[in-house]
């Protein structure tokens, strides 16, 4: 153990959990660990030192050369159906260093993310390439950024190691900062493999730590599968308002908190389409665009499922209670989602109509291949942007629908134009953007990122700057593909 100034204000209460759910693990040293990035604004947040961060034994920590004082490193174990198929997983390349309690009381775990090999590594090396350890700390940041619940970034440090993926690469670890990283996958590993005993004492930890106020409640476990479907129906419906795609939502990926986590191969669209699909492995489009409010209501079901022996002794009841629980997912999924996109159409209260409107103009939007992100931003500042769909009579039809609508409503033509403003982003992670950041930083380039990451960090600023980084890529004969970069 080391004492350092940097701030580590560490709790284990993940390792006070049945053992059967970890391996106490520590990560795998380095050879020459170099940091890269620092996200010094979320470091503050959590109560640690920047400085003293950037210096050799704050960065040896990063690494997984040293561990901080307070830390009890261990790799989670959970299981997951992945691409529909159930199978035993856990943290075969990451390491949670702890929970770090912040100067206002609040606790997000710290974990290491291609720290080395694990007990459920499998045939893995447990390392992790630059680029794709970059990618979710560009995605994950421009999220936060967007508003929308994820995982953090801390920071990115090389290892001074290659790794081989499908050529040899410069390895790195990511520190991931998460409200926890308890997962469905979590409670499916303990409801095959635990005793009822482990099953209540996760579901008991999983309520004092993200869901405050079961107690009162007549059935408790009822109340934290209804707040993890509120959490995923707010979730999902804001990963849709901004063309996101996480691309592999296995139910080992679902976090129980309501945090977007594991970015793979995850991606913004462009073009308006419920078909998109990036990712090279999803080869049936289980997890387009379209399928992802329904691949959500899929993976609570199976929560629920895990719930049964918590919720009622007799197991007819605990079904019918999971199963009305679960029918409540669709409903507020739509409810914000429609709530959003009315806000992204400066409309502040509600009529039967406004549906037909909002799906009338998607329709178009996908028969004429019209930007999602710019169409919304051109319909915000009343441009044409250059986009065909605006030329077309049936715009012309809907466009008169839209400004009536907007008419029978109280607030002035300002105060929608304000909410367009913050609704519609003017600028996202552009797919193209991104893996030009990412290939001029894996040959040593970071300036390109760092841009980048400046304008990300402010999508509603509808700045001069963002404009160049909201143009759409040129022409390619070759789809945009993402991998998962294991």
């Amino acid at each position: 153990m080391t004492k350092m100034i940097t701030g580590w204000n560490l709790d284990n209460s993940y390792a006070r959990l049945p053992e059967s759910l970890f391996t106490k693990q520590n990560p795998t040293a380095v050879r020459s660990p170099k940091l890269i990035i620092l996200n010094d604004q979320l470091a503050a947040a959590l109560g640690l030192n920047v400085q003293a961060l950037q210096s050799k034994e704050g960065v040896a920590v990063l690494a997984g050369n040293q561990i901080p004082e307070g830390a009890l490193p261990l790799a989670q174990a959970y299981a997951g159906h992945q691409f529909g198929n159930f199978t035993m997983l856990g943290d075969g390349r990451a390491v949670l260093l702890g929970e770090q309690i912040t100067p206002l009381g609040a606790r997000f775990d710290i974990q290491l993310k291609g720290s080395g090999r694990t007990p459920y590594s499998r045939r893995g090396d447990g390392r992790a390439a630059l680029g794709p350890m970059l990618r979710e700390y560009i995605i994950s940041e421009a999220m936060h950024a967007l508003d929308i619940a994820t995982t953090r970034s801390l920071a990115v440090v090389t290892s001074g190691e290659s790794i081989i993926r499908e050529s040899e690469q410069p390895g790195a670890i990511l520190t991931r900062v998460a409200a926890s990283h308890l997962r469905v996958g979590t409670f499916q590993y303990i409801s095959e493999w635990g005793t009822f005993e482990d099953l209540r004492s996760l579901a008991d930890y999983t309520l004092q730590r993200h869901f405050p106020g079961a107690e009162t409640t007549e059935n408790p476990y009822l109340f934290l599968l209804q707040e993890v479907i509120k959490r995923q129906a707010a979730l999902i419906a804001k990963w849709q308002l901004v063309g996101f795609i996480h691309g592999v939502m296995n139910t080992d990926n679902m976090a129980l908190s309501g945090e977007t986590i594991d970015y793979g191969p995850c991606a913004f669209m462009d073009a308006y389409d419920p078909g998109t699909v990036f990712s090279s492995i999803d080869m049936r489009g289980r997890y387009a665009y379209g399928n992802q409010p329904h691949i959500a209501g899929w993976n609570l079901a199976r929560f629920a499922e895990t719930l049964l022996p918590l919720l009622h002794d007799n197991e007819e009841q605990a079904v019918k209670i999971a199963q009305d629980a679960i029918l409540e997912f669709t409903g507020l999924y739509r409810c914000n989602w429609l709530a959003g996109m009315r806000a992204k159409l400066g409309i502040f209260n509600e009529e039967l109509q406004d549906e037909s409107l909002i799906e009338d103009l998607l329709n178009m939007m996908h028969k004429y291949r019209e930007d999602y992100t710019n169409t919304f931003r051109a319909l915000t500042f009343d441009t044409s942007e250059d986009m065909v769909l605006f030329g077309t009579n049936e715009f012309s039809q809907w466009n008169e629908r839209w400004q009536a609508r907007l008419g029978r409503q109280q607030e002035a033509k300002a105060a929608s134009h304000q909410l367009m403003r913050n609704s519609n982003p003017g600028i996202i992670p552009r797919n193209h953007r991104v893996e030009a950041a990412l290939e001029a930083a894996v040959q040593g380039d970071y300036s390109v990122m760092e841009r980048l990451l400046a304008v990300l960090s402010s999508p509603y600023a509808h700045s001069p700057e963002q404009a160049d980084y909201s143009k759409l890529p040129g022409p390619s004969t070759h789809p945009y593909q993402t991998f998962c970069g294991t």
